[in-house]
């Protein structure tokens, strides 16, 4: 894959889900009860009910249970009766620059509830401040079922004004087709790109003391979530379907 401005991207990473189970050297499901994690009211499991491998996919699924029960977390437990999956690549995988890309459909859900995540995660969330988004964090997608044909990243860290390019709304089309999402990050910019066309160009500056390319000059991870609505797209135990189901074709990064 040609590189803008010249030269050719280098595979980094590849998983096109082709084997019978989750490759553990690759992925890592997220766990509410050991990272204390979760969007809404999911609790995150590792089961394969919410994250399994099959026919060349990966299934992220937000399902209700058969009844209440209590999600532990070292934040504090809670009681729900929704489960919900999520991947990392955290501990497996992790890169400065370079493109990421994922493809995948998401439920057809056109009624608020769900909330699907691409996206990249500091390895060192203090690295530059003991709060977050001072580390940053790169959303390459986050689609919200109340707006089912838009498709919104998010470069998150601190400027010293207002930022006008970090975060933008693009349209997909229908959410339930495969879509392609991804980001070209380099030390001056960040691309965010869907379905081959340009959704976003980030030349963030960072307040100080941090100087560019900071914070975003250390290995993020990859980060693929399915979990339930908050605010104005919350969850809405009698509308919004479930289960709802993720599926991923490939995730890949070039250096």
């Amino acid at each position: 894959m040609p590189k803008p401005g010249g030269g050719y991207w280098t595979c980094s990473f590849d998983d096109e889900f082709s084997g019978p189970t989750l490759d553990t050297t690759k992925w890592t499901p997220q766990v509410t009860a050991t990272s204390g994690y979760h969007s809404g009211i999911e609790c995150f499991v590792n089961s394969p009910n919410n994250v399994t491998v099959a026919s060349g996919y990966l299934f992220l699924i937000a399902r209700k249970e058969a009844a209440p029960f209590t999600c532990t977390s070292p934040f504090g437990a809670y009681t729900t009766q929704y489960t919900s999956g999520m991947v990392t690549t955290a501990g497996n995988f992790s890169q400065a620059y370079g493109r990421f890309e994922v493809r995948a459909r998401l439920s057809p859900a056109k009624v608020a509830g769900l909330q699907t995540s691409f996206w990249l995660w500091p390895v060192d969330s203090v690295k530059y401040g003991p709060t977050w988004p001072w580390s940053g964090e790169i959303d390459i997608a986050e689609m919200y079922s109340l707006f089912p044909n838009l498709a919104i990243p998010y470069i998150h860290y601190v400027p010293p004004l207002v930022d006008l390019t970090v975060t933008n709304a693009c349209f997909i089309g229908d959410p339930a087709q495969f879509h392609t999402y991804a980001v070209q990050w380099t030390p001056t910019n960040i691309t965010i790109i869907y379905d081959g066309t340009t959704c976003l160009v980030d030349n963030w500056n960072p307040a100080a003391p941090l100087h560019k390319p900071q914070p975003f000059d250390q290995p993020f991870f990859i980060a693929l979530t399915q979990a339930l609505g908050i605010g104005l797209n919350s969850f809405l135990p009698n509308l919004t379907p479930l289960p709802a189901v993720t599926q991923v074709d490939y995730v890949r990064a070039w250096t």
